[in-house]
């Protein structure tokens, strides 16, 4: 069977309890939030940015630039996502500000006929056939100056934790399964050939930061509990090399070179 891009159709209270009410989702989205705070428009700023989420799930982070003033397109490949994310700003008091669309990746261009100030693709193409053509893409979306803030499972990381947890085999098998886990990213990206794919498109990344560098490498699960001393830690080291590289996940500020 040819394999397909994922959606989470059909999933979306699973989705939300397995990422957003964790400890990891709200680690993740912390992250996120401080990273980010430096692309916010400052508060006499007249000029509006078009913020454009890709494959934006419950849209928890474009908030930050709704609040602000920014304009934001959300779009998922799922129509029961897109609809958790309008409510979820229409009780913000958010709505006017977006715009949304039930549309892959790829057909962004065609569809929205446009480029943005800043794009948004989070934990979206570890899910994808082709990653690397979607970074083709996510530069299309973007304009004359501007900005990508990307977010890929690591899969060196995902190496490191299964060598830590004792799953040699799996690692020696190259990381593949004969039955997969839905909910479990199956292609993670090594960093190396993303620094390769952001070369050849004339890229720079100008920040690198490490999103769960600690919380899944404890033994004691007890411990990934301790939301508030992990999150200090990780916002402390997590642009420090070595932390910036072993985490779950790498957040990428790019823009043009």
């Amino acid at each position: 069977m040819a394999k397909r891009d994922q959606s989470f159709e059909g999933i979306t209270q699973k989705f939300s309890r397995n990422i957003y009410a964790t400890n990891k989702g709200k680690l993740r989205l912390a992250v996120l939030e401080r990273d980010l705070q430096t692309w916010l428009p400052e508060p006499n700023d007249a000029k509006k940015l078009r913020i454009l989420d890709v494959g934006g799930g419950l849209g928890q982070l474009s908030m930050l630039f709704a609040q602000a003033g920014c304009d934001v397109t959300h779009t998922d490949i799922s129509a029961e996502i897109v609809g958790e994310a309008q409510t979820l700003h229409a009780e913000h008091g958010l709505a006017q500000q977006y715009t949304y669309h039930v549309a892959p990746l790829q057909e962004l261009p065609e569809l929205l006929q446009q480029s943005y100030d800043i794009v948004f693709c989070h934990a979206v193409l570890e899910w994808l056939v082709d990653p690397q053509q979607a970074l083709v893409t996510l530069k299309q979306l973007m304009n004359a100056n501007g900005r990508l803030s990307l977010m890929f499972y690591n899969r060196d990381a995902k190496i490191l934790a299964n060598i830590i947890f004792g799953n040699f085999d799996y690692v020696q098998a190259d990381l593949t399964v004969k039955k997969t886990v839905r909910m479990s990213p199956q292609q993670p990206i090594n960093p190396s050939d993303m620094r390769e794919w952001l070369k050849n498109l004339r890229l720079k990344v100008t920040q690198r930061t490490g999103v769960r560098c600690f919380h899944d490498y404890l033994r004691n699960r007890d411990d990934q509990k301790r939301f508030d001393e992990l999150l200090a830690l990780e916002l402390r080291y997590n642009q420090q090399t070595p932390f910036v590289d072993i985490g779950r996940y790498l957040h990428w500020q790019i823009e043009h070179a």
